[in-house]
C-alpha cells in the first residue's frame, strides 16, 4: 500500500536520511525504529508531505505523493510524537474541526466523534477546553482525529506517549484491530516490548540508512540473539548500557 522508495533528504550539506526504501503492506503493523537523531522524524516528515525528498518518492497505491497528495492526505490518519492542538477548543469541538476539514457530513463527524469520545474515555471531558487535559488526554484525542474519517494507512509516530496503562493496554489491541480490517499501520516507538509484542514486522534505521527490515522472529534467527532490545542495539552499535549505567551509579556514590 505505502512504499518508500530510495528516498533521500539533505539539509545543505547534510544527508539526514540516504537512500531509504520499505514497504508497509495493507492488514500489517510495520514498526519504524531507530535512536534519536537517526532520520525516523524527517522520513515521517516526507511521508505526511511536511518535508520534500531531496531525491526518492513516496508512492502510495503505487501513485507518487507529490502528484497525487490530496487523495493520499483523505486516506491517511496521522498522530505525531508532540500533541500541537487549540487549547481553546473542546475535545468535541476538535474533532468537529477535523471532521470539517476532509469534509465529512456534519451528522456524520457529531455522531462518529462523540462514540469515539466515549470509547476513549473522553466522554466526560468533552466539553472541557483542551488546555485543561493531560497529555494523555491529549493524546487521545489525537487518536481520534487520526480515525475518524477512516483512514487506509495509520502513521502513529510514539503515539502510546502519556497514556496510563489501561488506555495504553486499549491502544495496543487497538493497533491489531485496524490491521485485521485491513489498514496499513506504521508505527515509530521507542518501546521496544510493546514494538516487539504487536508489529508483524520492524524497520530499523540508523544514521540515515535502513540496516534491517525483517520479521523479529527472522531477525532473531539471522542474529542469534533472543530479543528485539539485543538485536536493536547490535544493529545500532550502541554500547554496553549495563555498564554504563553500573559507572553513572559509581560516578555520583564517589
Amino acid at each position: 500500500m505505502l512504499e518508500v522508495v530510495h528516498l533521500t533528504k539533505r539539509f545543505r550539506a547534510t544527508t539526514v536520511v540516504n537512500d531509504v526504501s520499505f514497504t508497509v503492506r495493507a492488514g500489517e503493523i510495520a514498526g519504524y525504529l531507530g535512536p534519536n537523531g537517526s532520520g525516523k522524524s524527517t522520513t515521517v516528515k516526507m511521508m505526511t508531505g511536511l518535508l520534500h525528498p531531496t531525491e526518492g518518492q513516496i508512492l502510495f497505491l503505487g501513485k507518487n505523493l507529490r502528484q497525487d497528495s490530496t487523495v493520499f492526505k483523505q486516506r491517511l490518519g496521522y498522530v505525531p510524537e508532540e500533541p500541537h492542538l487549540y487549547g481553546y477548543l473542546t475535545g468535541l469541538e476538535y474533532l468537529q474541526l477535523a471532521g470539517g476539514l476532509r469534509g465529512l457530513p456534519e451528522k456524520q463527524v457529531d455522531d462518529r466523534a462523540n462514540q469515539l469520545l466515549e470509547l476513549l474515555s473522553l466522554r466526560d471531558a468533552r466539553w472541557a477546553p483542551i488546555s485543561s487535559y493531560s497529555k494523555g488526554m491529549k493524546q487521545r484525542v489525537l487518536i481520534a482525529a487520526a480515525l475518524l474519517h477512516d483512514p487506509d494507512l495509520l502513521i502513529f509516530d510514539e503515539a502510546q506517549s502519556g497514556l496510563d496503562i489501561a488506555n495504553a493496554l486499549l491502544f495496543r489491541h487497538l493497533l491489531r484491530a485496524l490491521a485485521a480490517r485491513g489498514k496499513a499501520v506504521l508505527y515509530i516507538s521507542h518501546v521496544l516490548e510493546l514494538v516487539e509484542k504487536i508489529c508483524d514486522h520492524i524497520i530499523v534505521i540508523f544514521k540515515g540508512r535502513i540496516v534491517a527490515d525483517d520479521s523479529v522472529a527472522r531477525l532473531r534467527e539471522l542474529m542469534q540473539l533472543p530479543s528485539l532490545e539485543q538485536i536493536f542495539a547490535q544493529l545500532v552499535q550502541q554500547e554496553d548500557m549495563e555498564s554504563r549505567a553500573r559507572d553513572i551509579a559509581e560516578l555520583i556514590s564517589r
